[in-house]
């Protein structure tokens, strides 16, 4: 199944499937305790983020080629940090720099296969982990890359927490129809060209392998997403380096779930 969050024409907040042509038919219910297909379509007004995040848990150099091109050894464990839900964003909506990250510039962007969890998770095991899971989502786990390294105390969270910095959509896919998470090739263009592509098969610790970990004496909330990791190609570790600057307009895709889209504006 493929849902998506929208608001109607009424201004109401629905969730809906078969999106196409602007519209889209109704589904009755809630995305974490079920949903029911009402038969009635309606017009998509405007597409929302799939999941409002209970939580937002962010893995760190977590592709073998990422973790190669920063010059940096692979991580014995999951490297864990942190995106206030207030970074939530809308598939469409404006990536806004900051003032604050705007001299010099530092904005980065980050393709990343998003994980919902679909009912609580607590001392999961890999071999039971992809249970938990409600479905499969894009994000863009947007960087101010001085504050991440310099400017939060030695925590990335500051920097990865500035309002708009995780859009995410367009649909959430359930996993009934990526029964292997491990095998999607995911890119990002930035103005139309490609920056990255690579394949999640490249990442050093799995789907099953991060709620694992994520859930050691630790319970995982219905509605709490997990970013994956990004792979090789993003701007700090290019020469020059490349930041995001106003104007800019980012497409993101990953294999089965379809494409992302932000324009990037600034400074406020």
């Amino acid at each position: 199944m493929r849902i998506i969050r929208f608001i109607d024409k009424n201004g109401k907040n629905c969730y809906g499937q078969n999106h196409r042509d602007g519209s889209a038919t109704v589904m009755d219910g809630d995305i974490i305790n079920g949903l029911t297909d009402t038969g009635r379509e309606t017009e998509v007004f405007k597409l929302l983020a799939p999941v409002s995040p209970q939580a937002i848990l962010g893995i760190g150099l977590n592709y073998r080629d990422h973790a190669s091109e920063t010059g940096m050894p692979l991580p014995e464990h999951p490297i864990l940090f942190m995106k206030n839900p207030g970074a939530l964003s809308h598939p469409g909506d404006p990536i806004v720099i900051p003032k604050s990250c705007s001299n010099p510039p530092q904005v980065d962007f980050e393709v990343e296969l998003a994980v919902v969890i679909g009912r609580s998770a607590k001392d999961v095991s890999a071999d039971d982990a992809l249970d938990y899971v409600l479905g499969y989502t894009i994000a863009n786990d947007v960087s101010a890359r001085r504050w991440q390294k310099h400017g939060g105390g030695m925590q990335w969270v500051r920097g990865k927490s500035f309002d708009s910095f995780c859009p995410l959509g367009p649909v959430l896919v359930t996993k009934d129809e990526i029964p292997d998470p491990q095998t999607l090739r995911l890119q990002s263009h930035l103005n139309g060209t490609m920056m990255q592509d690579s394949s999640t098969a490249d990442m050093i610790f799995s789907v099953a392998e991060l709620i694992q970990f994520l859930s050691e004496g630790t319970t995982l909330l219905p509605g709490t997403v997990i970013l994956t990791g990004t792979p090789s190609g993003v701007g700090f570790t290019r020469n020059p380096p490349i930041y995001l600057k106003p104007g800019d307009s980012l497409t993101f895709t990953i294999e089965n779930i379809g494409e992302l889209r932000n324009p990037v504006v600034g400074f406020e």
